[in-house]
């Protein structure tokens, strides 16, 4: 698979999150996190009471967080849907991790750096599978908002510390992964821990070892990790088990939960020299920069198109989010063209991606979107019959479905 031009993109890397009452936390975890790299996060409140909208307010003014509103349970997979659905194209990574966790690069590079340097090295794999570091409360009962979590939890599990989840056959404690993945990849999410990739794409853990689960055994841990500060002090665990979950119905966490994971074995406080380090060279790149930048690599990589020296197709329609996000009718229209100049030879993850994207297609007003649905008509009829041939036949009723509901569009 060829890799995007990352100048393409308005964001290089994005955090996506879901968040209830998580106020005392929210700036340490976004001010970390662009001192890290993150360029913008897209924040999914489900149903907070506190004074979320007041703590984000300077970051929404500066660009910085796009926020929404989520009501109702499991609504962790479905920030996560959403998030991939609507801006897939606009981030070149996407990380999915919670306001307990901070990705921890075990260096002074940027998160993206080090994710842009493992996953080059593969070319199928689309995500990196990124291991906890469980902390524990540092022996505190009371919460002390005077001071961050960073500053107040420096003591962890051992490393390797892996402890088994009840009903379960899989490890839990460190071997457990939050991942940061290539969005454009990814079909759909079913777990607040991994995607689940379109054919052919994969999970990587920093060794370059395949990782099809939430787990990723043995831990690995010596160039990014994610701390989770996952009970904090007694008082923040109870008001945590009051708040439940965004991802069950059922809430596994409680006493017991709080005892088992209390883990401060070994002396952690490298976060806090990583995040003064990066302090010293931080800055802030504007919209304005983003948008020279990326209207820049627009107009280069639509000639490549016109002159036939392209033809990939993720990056055609990573072309046509950026001419919409740059409402530049002229490139939309050249993005089209590049489109339907990609269409030969789809791998079955490709052709994935293009009909994930045709609602946001067959709307534009001009005169080559026939063409796209006469030729997506055809590829949905070539893709029922590999369906046929593989006896998935669920898939080919959605398939045919979508096939009627284009011949009437």
């Amino acid at each position: 698979m060829k890799a995007v031009d990352k100048n393409l993109f308005l964001y290089d890397l994005a955090v996506v999150a879901i968040l209830k009452n998580e106020g005392h936390y929210l700036r340490e975890w976004l001010d970390y996190h662009l001192l890290a790299g993150v360029d913008h996060f897209f924040l999914y409140d489900n149903d907070s009471t506190d004074d979320y909208e007041a703590i984000i307010a300077p970051y929404v003014a500066a660009g910085l967080v796009t926020s929404k509103r989520l009501s109702g349970g499991f609504a962790q997979y479905v920030a996560y849907n959403y998030a991939v659905r609507d801006y897939r194209f606009l981030c070149r990574y996407m990380a999915f991790i919670d306001l307990d966790e901070f990705l921890y690069p075990k260096s002074a590079r940027s998160v993206v750096e080090v994710v842009e340097e493992i996953l080059s090295r593969y070319p199928n794999a689309s995500g990196l599978a990124v291991n906890w570091q469980l902390f524990g409360s540092n022996g505190q009962d009371k919460a002390d908002y005077s001071r961050g979590v960073l500053e107040r939890f420096t003591r962890r599990a051992k490393t390797d510390w892996v402890v088994p989840i009840p009903h379960r056959d899989i490890p839990g404690g460190n071997a457990q992964i939050k991942t940061i993945a290539n969005p454009r990849r990814i079909y759909f999410f079913g777990s607040s821990h991994f995607p689940v990739y379109f054919e052919g794409c994969y999970s990587v853990n920093e060794n370059g070892k395949a990782v099809a689960s939430y787990c990723n055994e043995p831990v690995t841990a010596e160039r990014l990790v994610i701390n989770h500060y996952n009970v904090k002090s007694r008082e923040e665990h109870m008001r945590k088990i009051a708040r439940g979950r965004a991802d069950k119905s059922a809430n596994c966490i409680n006493d017991s939960w709080f005892d088992m994971y209390d883990r401060n074995e070994i002396f952690d406080d490298g976060i806090l020299y990583y995040q003064a380090r990066r302090a010293d060279s931080f800055e802030l790149v504007d919209d304005m920069q983003r948008r020279v930048r990326m209207e820049d690599a627009l107009i280069k990589i639509l000639s490549a198109y016109a002159d036939d020296k392209l033809d990939d197709l993720e990056t055609a329609l990573t072309c046509r989010a950026a001419s919409a996000y740059l409402r530049g009718a002229i490139y939309e229209e050249a993005s089209l063209a590049a489109i339907l100049k990609s269409l030969n030879g789809l791998t079955l993850s490709e052709t994935r991606l293009l009909l994930s994207e045709l609602p946001n297609l067959l709307g534009l007003p001009y005169p080559a979107t026939a063409e796209l649905r006469a030729a997506s008509i055809q590829i949905i009829s070539q893709l029922m019959d590999f369906m046929r041939e593989k006896e998935q036949w669920r898939e080919f009723v959605a398939l045919d479905n979508l096939r009627g509901l284009l011949k009437n569009f």
